[in-house]
């Protein structure tokens, strides 16, 4: 006889998952069709159904530490197969974007950056720091001297490192925390649920499947499963790798500045500079396609949290891409501006980067390795 299960519905947490893109889950009446079209779902214990059973029952636990949500890359064979309309991917997009709240700490502030009202807050955070330290420091020159247009003549270098290293390590540690309890709950789960066999994760095999799956994720091999949304592969790739390409070269520069004493700005012949410049185009064009196909596809829901993130990627190449434009084209004023606005974007990059949608970047993969580790095919 099956172990009982005391059904404990949480109302809180259905209502938090309509608001975030989940309101068609009442829909499901749990026929499976959605775990048979899925082209990536396991054959043991697949997905989305269960998941969406849990959902519509508000049995947040059975969700929240289930690696399954994150296996699910919203493909939308589900949903357009689904013959009620109850659009699973769009569910456990929804689900995803709640589990990322809650893994992130402090709660606060990953509630206000899921709330479009906040949104003129948290962008006037950096600009507020970034000038009360630069005037302190005497690091930030409203009225750079000279003709030629350095930008770190006008917001100094040291101030952005003084303002971005404290950044990323906040960054770390934020996901640090969050994934320690992640890991131990997905595996608690696959425990539970039969997924595993194994009492507890070994460190060597667990890296050993990073190594194995990250071919995976680089390829994007998932994505190109896909039926319905196959053309996201392709933007979703460019914004990728245009983010890979970028934090590259800034860890470049950061070395060949600080170890080799090499100051900008940098001939546009130097090859890494090459690098910075495809990388940023690459994040335009990505974004850019990501507006076009959101726009388009009616049926598909986009929330604040997409918005969100599509607009801090292209804000974020844009200006970054305007800012060496005009320096080039020689407008001092505009350029400077342009420097100022993209630092704004860096900083919301780093700052809320554990509570945005891009999140799902960290969580996904940790998810992915475990199910390449415990086997789950």
């Amino acid at each position: 006889m099956a172990d009982a299960y005391r059904v404990e519905p949480d109302l809180g947490f259905i209502n938090d998952v309509i608001a975030l893109g989940g309101a068609d889950v009442k829909k499901c009446y749990q026929c499976a069709t959605c775990a048979v079209v899925c082209p990536i779902s396991p054959d043991t214990r697949p997905f989305p159904r269960k998941e969406m059973i849990a959902t519509s029952w508000g049995l947040k636990d059975k969700l929240i530490g289930n690696a399954d949500i994150w296996l699910c890359h919203n493909c939308g064979d589900c949903s357009t197969k689904c013959p009620r309309g109850a659009k699973p991917g769009d569910v456990l997009a929804a689900v995803r974007a709640y589990a990322i709240t809650e893994y992130a700490i402090p709660k606060a502030l990953g509630k206000a950056v899921n709330d479009p009202k906040k949104l003129p807050i948290l962008l006037a955070i950096p600009a507020v720091i970034f000038v009360i330290l630069g005037l302190i420091t005497g690091l930030l020159d409203f009225t750079p001297e000279g003709t030629e247009i350095v930008h770190s003549h006008f917001f100094s270098t040291w101030l952005v490192d003084l303002i971005m290293v404290p950044l990323s390590i906040w960054a770390v540690a934020i996901f640090a925390l969050g994934l320690k309890r992640f890991l131990a709950d997905i595996h608690a789960n696959a425990l539970l649920e039969g997924k595993t066999n194994q009492k507890r994760i070994d460190p060597k095999g667990f890296i050993e499947a990073l190594i194995r799956i990250i071919p995976t994720i680089l390829r994007h091999d998932k994505f190109n499963e896909c039926g319905e949304n196959k053309d996201r592969a392709t933007a979703h790739m460019m914004v990728f790798f245009g983010f890979v390409g970028l934090f590259i070269v800034t860890s470049i520069f950061f070395v060949v500045l600080y170890i080799f004493q090499i100051h900008g700005p940098y001939s546009q012949l130097n090859p890494v500079k090459w690098l910075a410049n495809i990388s940023g185009i690459a994040l335009v064009i990505g974004t850019g396609l990501m507006i076009k196909s959101r726009l388009a596809r009616k049926d598909q829901v986009t929330t604040y949290k997409d918005w969100s993130l599509i607009g801090l990627a292209f804000g974020l190449g844009v200006t970054g891409m305007l800012t060496e434009m005009t320096r080039l084209g020689g407008m001092g004023g505009l350029s400077y501006a342009l420097y100022f606005i993209h630092l704004m974007f860096v900083f919301s990059l780093f700052a809320y980067l554990p509570f945005s949608k891009l999140a799902h970047l960290v969580y996904r993969t940790v998810a992915m390795t475990y199910a390449e580790y415990a086997g789950r095919k």
